[in-house]
């Protein structure tokens, strides 16, 4: 496979064409944002860990019946992916309040749910990624009924296995967001990263914040944080 001209550039990753039509190459950068881009800065060492972190757990979501773009891990920072058309929804599942929820309805981080939510915001940075419901992604053409469903009961599945995978490395699954796309012939697959840029992840037994939260809100120490998630999952791969 040839790596080819670079694509597109977004804040987390680089997009780059192969000589194949349908395969596209991910390379992972350093750099992290927060509130939006506002907030920018880096966090060394995250893109080798989050392209390791997303693959390892995407391919585990393959075996259980999930289907994602993930195609072969490359090298530390870049992984050929199935090229998609990203729907433009993201999707957050929340197990435990925290972050903007917290905010937003004004309780206090920490509060275990009785059961998942589930958000829907509509991906436009312009517009700061506003929050929308079923009616209103379908007033806006970004997915059709079926779509919405089929993504829902992804996203659910999904949270069940993600917190099975991480309750077994000792870590609470708080909340996080999915992005979907449509391959050429419009299947909807689990796309972009599963990764501490993506999840909110607590140590189960001191509540210790393991994610991107650490650079956000300037407590230091996030490049261990994402170390510790890695090596808990992985090994030392």
């Amino acid at each position: 496979m040839k790596k080819l001209e670079q694509l597109y550039e977004g804040k987390a990753k680089k997009v780059f064409a192969t000589d194949d039509p349908n395969v596209v190459i991910v390379s992972y950068k350093d750099d992290a944002t927060a509130f939006n881009g506002e907030k920018k800065g880096t966090i060394l060492g995250k893109g080798a860990i989050n392209n390791k972190m997303t693959n390892n757990l995407m391919q585990r979501l393959e075996q259980a019946g999930v289907p994602t773009h993930f195609l072969e891990q490359l090298s530390d920072r870049e992984t050929a992916v199935k090229k998609v058309t990203i729907v433009p929804l993201e999707v957050i599942v929340r197990n435990i309040s925290a972050g903007s929820f917290a905010k937003r309805y004004g309780v206090e981080e920490g509060i275990p749910f009785s059961q998942p939510t589930f958000e829907l915001s509509y991906k436009n940075d312009d517009l700061g990624d506003p929050l929308l419901n079923d009616s209103h992604a379908l007033a806006l053409g970004l997915a059709t009924r079926e779509e919405l469903d089929l993504i829902r009961s992804y996203a659910l599945k999904i949270n069940e296995l993600l917190k099975g995978f991480m309750k077994e490395i000792g870590i609470d699954l708080v909340d996080f967001k999915l992005e979907f796309g449509k391959t050429a012939d419009g299947t909807i697959v689990l796309a972009d990263e599963i990764s501490p840029d993506t999840c909110r992840l607590w140590d189960e037994n001191t509540h210790e914040k393991l994610d991107k939260d650490r650079f956000r809100r300037d407590m230091g120490g996030a490049e261990e944080a994402y170390e510790e998630v890695m090596r808990r999952l992985m090994g030392d791969r």
